[in-house]
């Protein structure tokens, strides 16, 4: 076993992640109340931009920099030395497509590490396939375990994923602790922050990253993917119940289980389990399945609260990680928000503002709604917000419930931005035009998501 103990990791989590958000949203707030219904970032059409002359040993020291940052506010502090550098957009973007260079000299085997956050420290470990070659792309499991409610925050066990292995892929595992549950926006940050320092260090394939947990943290599976669904491609939860999050005494706060419409779910519960057995857990299932949730469901008749079903189990869960990659950069998203900045974004729509709701509201598509009678599986307190993209070529498609405000991110792997791009918001046209892509925006945004396939050029700030 190798053992690394990493310093103090500084992060990009939900604080300064609001703080980003908020800062673009006021922004490009401001601009939108003294122009039209849309705006730009970037050029206008038609505009011309001076750009220094190319210096190709600048260019290279300005990337390798920016590979070289241990987190996206490092990256983000040596973007302008990218842009000082000549480099063209299309030569960023196909730098930032290839990615960094890998070593190959690094830890394998159970690689320990942590980093503070909020005055807390945040243990994990990475499980790293000894043969691991730089040269090859690693599919990731998180690995969120039990017992959440525990008072240490020591990390469990030998910080190997032990009898839960399948396929060769990189582990990583997490600790959650009483005060730092899975379904706290302690945890979205954390999560975020370790996915982020691991792919500065490993081939991570980041259209192969998935979320799992047994008992609470297969509860955790569900409620990261109602929260922070875009680094993710799947969720699996293990013995795991959608429903405890409905508890008071957890103090949740509101969710919206149409957003888990956006990934796939394998779902396994055990007919004899005495916490939460198939035949409690399975009709809230089939209501998500049928409320179109895409969800494989694995009851195991005899299995208890534990895993021993696993070997019978591993090779389906495999196959199912296998045979559903994350697309990027979707054609069609959902997303439902409380507004705050952290949890307002999904792939390539932020929504920065909400509305005031209207009687109307109520009668949308809702997975949240258990029966037409209008029983819930959670009784949100709060406003919401919610916004549905159609994408067809050029031309989107949202429709809207609550939101008065949104920013599309585009991609050139997703818009043709040399030809214009059309809006329509509930019906009606709130942009048509031209949208020119800036080597800024990409930049900014490439440092902040630290993946190569999930790139963006423009962004398109919609007032509806």
């Amino acid at each position: 076993m190798i053992e690394r103990r990493a310093v103090a990791i500084p992060l990009l989590g939900a604080a300064a992640a609001a703080l980003a958000a908020g800062a673009l949203a006021a922004r490009l707030s401001a601009r939108a109340a003294a122009g039209p219904r849309a705006d730009l970032a970037g050029r206008a059409p038609g505009a011309t931009q001076a750009s220094p002359p190319a210096d190709p040993a600048g260019i290279d020291a300005a990337f390798a920099a920016f590979w070289a940052a241990r987190n996206p506010q490092e990256a983000a502090a040596r973007v302008p030395a990218i842009l000082k550098s000549g480099v063209t957009l299309d030569a960023a973007l196909a730098r930032l497509k290839r990615g960094r260079p890998y070593s190959a000299s690094v830890a394998r085997g159970v690689v320990r590490a942590s980093h503070t956050a909020h005055g807390k420290e945040f243990f994990y470990s990475i499980d790293v396939p000894p043969a691991y070659d730089p040269a090859r792309r690693y599919q990731v499991r998180v690995q969120l375990h039990g017992g959440v409610s525990r008072e240490s925050n020591r990390p469990r066990g030998d910080g190997s994923i032990g009898a839960l292995a399948g396929a060769e892929q990189i582990y990583i595992l997490p600790t959650g602790w009483i005060d730092a549950m899975w379904w706290t926006p302690l945890q979205i940050e954390n999560l975020r922050t370790i996915l982020d320092a691991v792919k500065r260090t490993y081939n991570v394939d980041e259209n192969r990253v998935v979320v799992s947990g047994v008992s609470d943290g297969g509860t955790g599976a569900y409620y990261i993917a109602m929260k922070d669904t875009t680094p993710y491609a799947a969720f699996l939860p293990l013995n795991g119940n959608i429903m405890v999050l409905r508890s008071e005494e957890l103090g949740v706060g509101d969710l919206f289980p149409t957003n888990l419409r956006n990934k796939p779910f394998f779902v396994v519960n055990g007919g004899r389990d005495p916490l939460y057995p198939a035949s409690s857990v399975g009709p809230v299932v089939q209501h998500l399945a049928e409320a179109g949730v895409e969800v494989v469901y694995r009851p195991q008749p005899n299995g208890a609260h534990n895993t021993a079903w696993w070997p019978e189990v591993r090779d389906s869960f495999e196959a199912f990680v296998r045979s559903h990659p994350r697309n990027p950069l979707p054609d069609t998203l959902t997303w439902e928000t409380g507004g705050a900045p952290a949890e307002s974004r999904a792939h390539w729509l932020v929504i920065d503002k909400l509305a005031p709701a209207r009687r109307a509201d109520a009668d949308r598509d809702d997975v949240n709604r258990l029966t037409k009678e209008g029983a819930l599986m959670f009784d949100n307190r709060r406003p919401s917000g919610r916004v549905d993209l159609v994408r067809r070529g050029n031309a989107v498609a949202a429709t809207v419930w609550g939101v008065a405000e949104f920013t599309l991110l585009l991609s050139p792997d997703q818009f043709d931005l040399a030809q214009p791009i059309r809006v329509t918001v509930n019906g009606r046209t709130a942009f048509e035009g031209r949208v020119e892509p800036s080597l800024e925006t990409l930049l900014r945004w490439a440092a902040r998501d630290n993946d190569r396939t999930m790139l963006f050029t423009a962004e398109l700030h919609i007032r509806v």
